[in-house]
């Protein structure tokens, strides 16, 4: 055999020997060896049985020891969104940590665009900022005024737009709150430039409008530039050991991009794409209903959105977030027409994907949901609850009876944890109840939501294995899983999840052969080392797409 130095082609036959494999499937858990060839696992088990699967003259990878697991899916993740926000102003708290370290930023970026051209940045938090208030569009107006300004919150959810933004889109002093969303105001009834969930669509419908299903994450970028930036995310995602991605909010805009990026060869992770509720009227028209596709970029769920975020105080609870009950939270929809959507949605077939996080919001999404199911007996699917922040255990036994999919967030409490402890006191020892649903026999899927949270999924890992927030704190230990417990959850749960475990997921033979090798001992490691764990290779449909 001889040893490998450059990419395989994907019709090459490889052996990857002398490794930890963790194969997820329950028939064989651990191996120390695999073989691929034509794209595909061809064997698994120890080295000598695997050799004899493929010609003696296949490549050979030592891994010395390192840990080979399924290619890492992650059921929900924005990847044209997390694209943007590599080539945009960078509004975390590491740089933004003021409102005037926004506003230079914001003005260091405008420097660089011509006038009128839009200035978009990502990530802000204005509960880390050192002047304790939320920020106005009078701030970004100091930056700039020649610039229609936008700023993603942390959430995605909300938007801070400048006084130019509003202007362009003809939001005007009077305008009225839309459903499914509002417009902070200042003493005197004008709007402050902060746009919370479908408000956000006021200024950025210029790219698409989605009208009230939705906060609006989708900017006006040419798809030339789009795909660039797809190309560029999807290196980045190989690097972290992601293969296959879904992402659960897409328009004509994004399914444009991939299909466009697709053709050039520069989508290079596998890709599941979920139309956003607001194209339900026209799919249904010309009878279009997922899955559609191949395994490269295929149509997958629906999505809709019952409520708001915890971030920013809009999800919907029994008891209102807050130390005084103060976010009573906003619904997208009113119960009855939710319902309706979700019951015309099932009727043609569609896999349903509802953003549902707080626990009142979750009863009126599993009202839906069965009137939907009853209404559909033939379907045969499983319907996804994105991020399934706040069941009840009540709850819980009917997710488990519907056989919903929970489609979660661990990052959420190692990267907002402190914020959602703000919001909901005690309750966040609940949140995001994976032990419970294993309990249950309800198998949920984590995910990044990136470019909410990290899209490496070893952060995901660590974050579901140890619940600590950014300021130290560790919450609802009782919830959190073990290390393997994680993985299948970013695994073969996550391919349930997507409709793909028949090809992806776990390392089988005759499955597509995506494949993780993590630099060193990924199960036997410390929880607090997990997410320092070098990605050495990824190997996408048996060719190696990443090498470090």
């Amino acid at each position: 055999m001889r040893k490998v130095v450059s990419m395989a082609e994907s019709g090459a036959a490889i052996v990857f020997r002398n490794g930890r494999v963790v194969t997820c499937d329950p028939a064989r858990p651990r191996a120390s060896a695999v073989a691929v060839r034509g794209g595909r696992i061809a064997a698994v088990g120890e080295e000598t049985e695997v050799r004899q699967a493929v010609e003696p003259d296949a490549d050979l990878v030592d891994l010395a020891g390192r840990t080979v697991v399924p290619g890492f899916i992650d059921a929900h993740n924005h990847l044209a969104c997390t694209a943007e926000t590599f080539f945009a102003v960078d509004a975390r708290p590491a740089s933004a940590g003021s409102i005037e370290q926004l506003v230079a930023l914001v003005d260091h970026a405008a420097e660089r665009t011509p006038p009128g051209g839009w200035v978009r940045g990502f990530g802000m938090d204005w509960t880390k900022f050192r002047e304790g208030r939320r920020p106005t569009r009078w701030d970004l107006d100091e930056a700039t005024r020649d610039h229609p300004v936008v700023i993603l919150h942390v959430s995605g959810h909300y938007a801070l737009v400048n006084s130019r933004a509003l202007a362009e889109r003809g939001v005007t002093d009077d305008v009225a709150d839309p459903p499914g969303g509002s417009l902070e105001r200042d003493d005197a009834g004008r709007p402050t430039g902060l746009l919370l969930d479908s408000a956000t669509n006021l200024v950025l419908q210029s790219s698409v409008d989605i009208e009230g299903h939705g906060p609006n994450i989708h900017t006006a970028i040419e798809r030339e530039a789009l795909v660039a930036m797809i190309d560029e995310a999807s290196r980045r995602y190989l690097a972290a050991g992601l293969t296959t991605i879904c992402d659960p909010q897409v328009t004509s805009r994004e399914l444009g991009a991939y299909r466009e990026a697709r053709a050039r060869g520069v989508l290079r992770v596998r890709t599941v794409a979920m139309p956003l509720s607001h194209q339900l009227p026209e799919l249904l028209a010309i009878g279009l209903v997922g899955p559609f596709g191949d395994d490269w970029l295929r149509i997958g769920g629906m999505k809709f959105y019952t409520d708001g975020a915890i971030t920013g105080g809009t999800a919907v609870f029994s008891r209102p977030m807050g130390s005084h009950g103060q976010y009573p939270g906003t619904l997208y929809h009113e119960p009855a027409e939710l319902a309706s959507l979700l019951r015309a949605a099932a009727t043609a077939g569609w896999q349903l994907g509802i953003h549902t996080m707080g626990d009142r919001a979750m009863g009126i999404m599993l009202d839906g949901v069965e009137a939907a199911v009853a209404s559909a007996p033939a379907r045969d699917t499983s319907d996804r609850i994105e991020h399934c922040t706040w069941p009840t255990p009540e709850q819980l036994a009917r997710i488990g009876r519907l056989g919903m999919i929970p489609v979660t967030q661990p990052g959420s409490i190692a990267e907002l944890g402190d914020i959602w402890r703000d919001h909901l006191g005690d309750r966040v020892e609940r949140a995001t109840p994976l032990r419970e649903m294993l309990e249950l026999g309800i198998q949920p899927a984590i995910s990044s939501d990136a470019f909410v949270q990290s899209y490496r999924p070893l952060d995901t890992i660590a974050a579901a294995v140890r619940r600590i927030t950014p300021s130290g704190v560790r919450v609802g230990p009782d919830q959190e899983l073990t290390v393997e417990e994680a993985l299948t959850a970013h695994t073969i749960d996550a391919a349930r999840a997507v409709g793909m475990d028949d090809r992806i997921g776990s390392i089988e033979p005759g499955k597509l052969a995506d494949l993780t090798v993590v630099d060193g001992d990924l199960l036997g490691a410390p929880p607090e080392s997990i997410r320092h764990l070098p990605v050495w290779m990824t190997v996408v449909g048996g060719a190696v797409a990443y090498r470090s």
